[in-house]
């Protein structure tokens, strides 16, 4: 198993400061003191309190317990709250507390993921020291043992409180405003919650020599685990606002066991690619590898999504139609308040485990890539001119729209009209982003999206039609890849269970000799999978192995990669301000109980409000900021209708940086001993060059929206400094995620194999040491973009598909490869014994999904190559590890009229169009892709100078040596 610690350290500045604002001494009628903070929660009335007791720090045998003395207002619809041991939901300790009657009832839980809380079953222990229920609040006094770390089913944490200087408790809380489901039971199902926090509790300051005397106050029960308590005597009385716990979904956090198909037609077939994960990766991967007849296996994890598909998860007013949750943009949104049989279980952070991933889930914005994205970050082969081809045949299939509506009207402007307004008047330059996707400093456009017909559209609408009329292609569902079959360097086949009903059991293989294995799963299900293939850092595999025994590859086969490391997403902060001209749409109301009216116009002619990305994307503006390091970093900013940030009118905007392309700081994700994924260090500000350019960032929004007087800047507070807010904005994942994960299988030219490389896949997208095994998806990104990265992951795919044909499936070699091996674990050298023929088989030509015709997009070809001329690179990588919190979306703002508004804030922003069809242009084509030539007397760096088939020349320039790469 493996341990998830929290830092305390990690977290002095940030949690101390909190504190400071939020925490004071208490006493109670009982004598104990606590260390206890006001919050508001915006739900019932009056304010909710927390506090804090731990032993001294002498007293070594009670390190793992605390007294703590929860006061919840009651909601007169009910409620539950939730504590956090280290803040997040996912992979934390949870006690939850409610009311039944006049008894107050605590339950443990757990939750691996975006799912419902399990029932916890380690050993925590709460015993009540004093209980109190009245007409406004409920009072809970009470003793924790065993609380500060926990295991469930091999997935241990720990949050133990430390001695360092200013070492602070992160708690998070959430408050719901439905009881549990079955309040009498102490294992009732839970419904989602409606607000949530973080507070960070100074160590020292809760630390007194009198705990023990305090804890033996503390009335033994026969089953603390989840006990109803009656309610006694007590004082309740009644502050720091936030995002902390996501929400809770209705679903179990662990899928039961599914049967296996009695008859299978897949495992006793082979195919020439397997392709694991049904996304932006997987799905563009399919149809092109499709085209010329090879047999391709399309395998998704989790269920159809859209009804294109055979998906029907929907509210009732779509009832009747073909339409689901996921086909309507205005419900985009919903997946953070119930993602019961959406999220993935086994991931610490959101991400969406159906059919089309993502690009299924998220709010659709579509963006052409800057080529500094792909110049700055990918190595030789990958460069804006070897993508552009790419980019342009991604958007000819999925074009960009920033009028989604079908009658062409922007709906409820005012937010765009406001801050693009201000922009603006600050100089600002107003475009289409799509159209001139290198113009990312000082300017700003309306969201450019995937939407099409008034629907999601995007690679579910294109791609995967094309790829299902063909007999040679076929997609299955519900099936879950555990692994896959290797016979040292040589990938055989795949490892399948099914994960929901329907679903495929069984090892499928690929075609003998030169069949492929493209994984598309996304940063945490590739390295999921490779992990439990033997394939990562030594201590990844040594988890593995003890959770999975003989299931997993024998050690001798285990291959070294860093998979994990380099683990990137987009730097979050917020800013929140409110204009009297704003008013939110509420759109989650929408989802049961939509306005007549709108649900009527989105259905007749797939027009309204609903047919725009929720919550009313407004503007989405660039800057980039120069570093004192020399790194130009891309900062992205999206405006949206709604609160945040404890800012709950429903005249208020949160704008979101995003902090992309030329950061530094990196992070990691692992598993744990329950096979969960997790984010074991944050990506986020680590250093103070990327710091600084978050607070450049911010200074400077805050000046352009200055010059529209009615704006009123909410969070950061009038009464704080930027440095003092941003030292008091923890860097955790619930806070400045902006879940765009991303690089955790890096592609690049220093292969993971040699000591300090970094790489995970060379420049053919195939894995290191492995003759067949491929990733295509976001993790192999080495470096974060400048936008939401959907059509960017497309764009690679398309790429990709280029490549891996023309890679001919050979054995790797292990031979002189054993002095590269790192000295520090876990980095090294795998070991790989060749490969193994396999039975043939012909492709069957069965599709489970209905077709439809679309056209084709032909391929160009394109040649690349691995022998290169190149210095000798030295990458270090960090090891260092911290806690993580998990992000939450919440809103607490009503319902204005959605008519639409055509007010202009400005003469030099755009006018709103009245019924203008959406743009649909694309940038045609401008280069070609084309490979390095080897000619020549001296060559240049990372142009070829070897390898099979290879008649050039040899002679790198001065200071460059001839690099083999692998045998090409």
């Amino acid at each position: 198993m493996v341990n998830s610690k929290t830092s305390a350290a990690a977290f002095v500045v940030s949690a101390s400061t909190v504190a400071a604002q939020v925490f004071a001494p208490y006493t109670a009628s009982n004598g104990i003191s606590f260390w206890q903070a006001s919050f508001g929660t915006t739900l019932g009335q009056d304010t909710a309190q927390f506090g804090l007791a731990l032993p001294p720090a002498s007293e070594t045998s009670m390190t793992n317990e605390y007294i703590g003395r929860l006061v919840v207002p009651k909601v007169s619809t009910g409620t539950w709250m939730g504590l956090s041991h280290m803040s997040e939901m996912t992979n934390s300790l949870l006690l939850v507390t409610w009311t039944n009657n006049d008894d107050i009832i605590t339950s443990f839980r757990y939750a691996s993921g975006y799912v419902a809380p399990d029932v916890y079953t380690g050993n925590a222990t709460l015993t009540p020291i004093s209980t109190n229920v009245n007409d406004t609040h409920y009072e809970l006094t009470y003793r924790c043992e065993n609380c500060w770390s926990w295991n469930q089913d091999g997935a241990a944490g720990s949050q133990v409180p430390t001695t360092a200087s200013g070492a602070a408790q992160l708690i998070g809380w959430a408050q719901a405003t439905n009881p549990p489901t079955n309040p009498g039971e102490v294992d009732s199902g839970l419904q989602q919650h409606a607000s949530d926090g973080i507070f960070g509790a100074l160590v020292a300051s809760a630390r007194n020599t009198a705990y023990t005397s305090w804890a033996a106050l503390a009335t033994p029960t026969a089953a603390a685990t989840a006990t109803p308590y009656p309610a006694g005597n007590g004082t309740a009385g009644a502050g720091a606002t936030g995002t902390g716990m996501p929400p809770v979904a209705t679903a179990s956090a662990t899928a039961a066991p599914v049967a296996c198909p009695t008859n299978s037609t897949i495992a006793s077939t082979t195919w020439d690619y397997s392709i694991v994960g049904a996304g932006a990766g997987g799905i563009p991967l399919a149809d092109k590898l499709s085209e010329d007849g090879a047999s391709v296996l399309l395998i998704e994890r989790g269920p159809p999504s859209s009804g294109r598909w055979g998906g029907s998860m929907r509210p009732d007013w779509l009832n009747g139609t073909n339409l689901t949750r996921f086909d309507v943009p205005g419900l985009d949104n919903e997946i953070w308040a119930d993602s019961a049989g959406i999220a993935c279980e086994d991931y610490s952070v959101m991400a969406g485990c159906v059919l089309g991933g993502g690009t299924a889930v998220n709010a659709g914005l579509w963006w052409r890539a800057n080529p500094e994205d792909f110049d700055y970050n990918f190595p030789a082969g990958w460069k804006s001119a070897d993508m552009q081809p790419a980019v342009d045949r991604v958007f000819e299939r999925i074009s960009f729209t920033d009028r989604p509506s079908m009658d062409g009207i922007l709906y409820k402007p005012q937010g765009y009209n406001i801050v693009g307004g201000a922009l603006a008047a600050a100089g600002w330059q107003n475009v289409t982003a799509d159209n001139v996707p290198g113009k990312k400093n000082m300017t700003f456009s309306h969201p450019n999206e995937m939407f099409s017909n008034g629907e999601r559209g995007g690679p579910m609408a294109t791609y995967l039609v094309t790829a299902n009329k063909r007999k040679n292609f076929k997609l299955i569902m519900n099936t879950a890849v555990n692994r896959v079959v290797r016979d040292g360097s040589r990938i055989t086949g795949v490892d399948t269970s099914a994960y929901l009903a329907g679903g495929q059991c069984g090892t499928i293989h690929v075609t003998s000799n030169t069949g492929k294995v493209i994984l598309a799963a996304g940063a945490f299900g590739s390295p999921k999978i490779l992990f439990r293939s033997g394939i990562g850092p030594q201590d990844q595999l040594e988890i593995v192995k003890t959770a999975e025994g003989a299931a997993m590859v024998n050690s001798s086969q285990w291959i070294n990669l860093p998979v994990g490391y380099n683990l990137d997403d987009h730097v979050n902060t917020d800013v929140v301000i409110t204009h009297p001209n704003v008013s939110f749409y509420d759109f989650y109301g929408a989802y049961d109980n939509p306005i007549k009216a709108d649900a009527t116009k989105y259905l007749t002619s797939r027009s309204g409000i609903l047919a725009q990305s929720a919550p009313n994307l407004a503007v989405v503006a660039w800057e980039e900021i120069e570093g004192d390091d020399g790194i130009t970093r891309q900062l992205q900013w999206t405006a949206r209708v709604e609160g945040g940030d404890g800012v709950t009118s429903n005249q208020s905007m949160v704008i979101s940086q995003y902090l992309g392309r030329g950061a530094t700081s990196r992070g990691r994700t692992t598993i744990n001993g329950a096979l969960d994924m997790k984010v074991s260090q944050v990506p986020y500000l680590q250093n103070t060059h990327d710091l600084a350019a978050v607070k450049a960032g911010v200074q400077s929004l805050i000046r352009s929206l200055s010059t529209d007087p009615a704006i009123k800047v909410m969070f950061p507070s009038y009464n704080e400094t930027i440095d003092e807010w941003l030292a008091a904005y923890p860097l955790t994942t619930s806070k400045r995620s902006a879940n765009h994960w991303m690089g955790s299988c890096k592609i690049g030219l220093d292969s993971g194999l040699t000591n300090n490389g970094s790489s995970v896949v060379d420049t053919n997208a195939k894995v290191y040491g492995t003759d067949n095994l491929f990733v295509v998806d976001a993790s192999i990104f080495p470096g974060m973009v400048s936008n939401n990265p959907s059509a960017l992951i497309v764009a690679v795919a398309e790429r990709a598909a280029e490549l891996i044909p023309k890679v001919a499936v050979t054995s790797t070699s292990p031979t002189n490869t054993t002095s590269l091996v790192s000295s520090s674990a876990p980095y090294g050298n795998g070991t790989s014994t060749g490969g193994a023929a396999l039975p043939t088989g012909t492709a069957p030509y069965s599709i489970f999904v209905p077709t439809t015709t679309l056209g084709t997009v032909s391929v160009a070809p394109i040649t690349a190559s691995l022998s290169q001329c190149t210095t000798v690179v030295t990458v270090h990588r960090s090891k260092s590890s911290s806690s993580v919190i998990l992000p939450a979306t919440s809103v607490g703002a009503v319902f204005t009229s959605s008519a639409p508004y055509h007010i202009l804030n400005g003469t030099t922003v755009a006018p709103i169009g009245t019924g203008t069809a959406p743009f649909t242009t694309s940038l045609q084509p401008t280069s070609s892709a084309t490979a390095g030539s080897g000619g020549g007397d001296a060559i240049a760096e990372w142009q070829r100078c070897g390898g099979s088939g290879y008649t050039g020349s040899t002679t790198c320039a001065s200071g460059l040596i001839c690099k083999a790469w692998n045998p090409y």
